[in-house]
């Protein structure tokens, strides 16, 4: 597992990525990410490196919302990991 990405999650219909960063959890949204990318990166022997390669300054990224709640499922999300 990747120490600088967390956890990953696709929704495929609006093609968007959010990917975890670091122990505090930052999330971004990356928007317009095709398929096979996610792809790779979620079978990807080294996550890292395969963002800094493919999707890094490629796709349009968002810091999202940090909110209380969402900050509160990230944590039950990190603990079940």
């Amino acid at each position: 597992m990747s120490t600088a990405i967390r956890h990953i999650h696709y929704k495929p219909a609006d093609q968007e990525l959010s990917i975890w960063f670091g122990p505090e959890g930052r999330r971004y949204k990356y928007s317009g990410v095709p398929p096979f990318i996610y792809e790779g990166l979620r079978d990807a022997e080294s996550r890292g490196r395969f963002f800094n390669q493919s999707i890094r300054g490629r796709f349009p990224s968002q810091l999202a919302d940090p909110s209380e709640r969402k900050n509160r499922r990230w944590q039950a999300i990190r603990s079940a990991s």
